[in-house]
């Protein structure tokens, strides 16, 4: 703990230099000095104010089954860590160099919605209703920090166990921007809550959500389904205590996943890397490897949906190999009766939208 506070020291002369950047920043574009575009569609910004890990992708998935099946719905991303630059759609064929792991994700799961990636919003929003005028919303993929668009309704993610409420600035805490900025959200979500979170926590969180900003406050969770053969979504693994698995992840806080995966198997073994790992071939070998040596009869590789995208450039040797490899699919489910408060909220904004 005593190591901690020191570290904290330290780092406050940069923290103090990066809240300057961020706050002249953000003075810019509220003065109008900096300026941020509207548009004649309703534009939903989904982000977080944190270094990642809040469920921002999963939440996005949410709106879009929400969505789908009474409008026109798209998805713009940045395309992080993609080799490629500027405004680029999203095809099946593409890879994660091509696109980016989040958007290549949506489009495998709803191959229906247009999805694109460009670095200015600004830019890639007239782009997609160019080539797509049928387009009724467009959901801006971790779009909070990036004011260049306004959005109609700015939802914020925040993480139960990582709430931004009690967090720092970088380098000290995880924060991208200062708690204040909370104050642009219409909406917080906190994720990934427990499934007997109390009615008393509840109304402490938006106790606390309130000091910062007068958005609606929402509570939802993760229900992870049974995992799916990554070359077959019809093959399923139940897991069980006879169950050896090998997790395999390269996301942010994957504590959840991890306390999820342990308590449904026998042995678990976890090879753990950064958010967004490309993974390298010797990597892969080793995962093999370790398979190997397990001795249980029933023996899996786990992964994410997110880190499947990444892990198909391995694709030959994962099936050279015959590697049981498994996605574990993941859904948001609010709790209680807020699903049907925040699907009519969203709803109401939409058809109430003017431009």
């Amino acid at each position: 703990m005593s190591q901690h506070i020191v570290l904290k020291i330290l780092l406050a002369p940069f923290t103090l230099l990066y809240g300057l950047v961020i706050g002249a920043r953000n003075v810019l574009y509220e003065s109008g000095l900096l300026k941020s575009s509207k548009f004649n569609i309703p534009v939903i910004g989904v982000g977080n104010l944190s270094m990642g890990g809040s469920g921002k992708t999963p939440h996005v998935e949410y709106l879009l089954h929400t969505l789908k099946p009474y409008i026109n719905v798209g998805v713009l991303s940045r395309g992080y860590l993609r080799k490629t630059s500027g405004y680029k759609e999203v095809f099946h064929g593409l890879t994660v160099e091509d696109v980016g792991d989040e958007p290549l994700q949506y489009k495998l799961k709803f191959p229906d919605v247009v999805v694109a990636v460009a670095e200015r919003r600004a830019i890639g929003i007239p782009l997609m209703i160019a080539d797509y005028p049928q387009l009724q919303t467009v959901l801006l993929d971790d779009a909070f920090q990036h004011r260049s668009v306004t959005p109609a309704l700015n939802i914020l993610i925040t993480d139960f166990k990582f709430p931004f409420t009690g967090d720092h600035l970088l380098p000290s805490g995880r924060l991208r921007e200062g708690r204040a900025s909370a104050s642009r959200a219409d909406v917080v979500i906190v994720s990934k809550c427990p499934e007997n979170i109390t009615i008393e926590q509840r109304a402490e969180w938006r106790k606390q959500v309130g000091k910062h900003t007068e958005a609606k406050v929402f509570f939802s969770r993760y229900e992870y389904g049974t995992p799916y053969f990554m070359y077959d979504a019809s093959k399923k693994c139940i897991l069980d205590e006879n169950t050896e698995a090998i997790l395999l992840s390269g996301i942010a806080k994957p504590i959840y996943l991890e306390e999820y995966v342990s308590s449904k198997v026998g042995f678990i073994n976890i090879h753990s890397y950064e958010d967004h790992h490309q993974f390298k071939p010797h990597e892969v070998s080793l995962i093999h490897r370790a398979l190997q040596e397990l001795k249980g009869d029933k023996k899996v590789v786990i992964t994410t949906e997110k880190d499947s995208t990444r892990l198909d450039k391995h694709r030959e040797f994962l099936q050279k190999h015959d590697i049981p490899i498994y996605i574990l699919p993941i859904r948001v489910r609010f709790i209680e009766e807020e699903g049907e408060s925040f699907d009519t909220f969203v709803k109401d904004f939409l058809l109430n939208f003017k431009t």
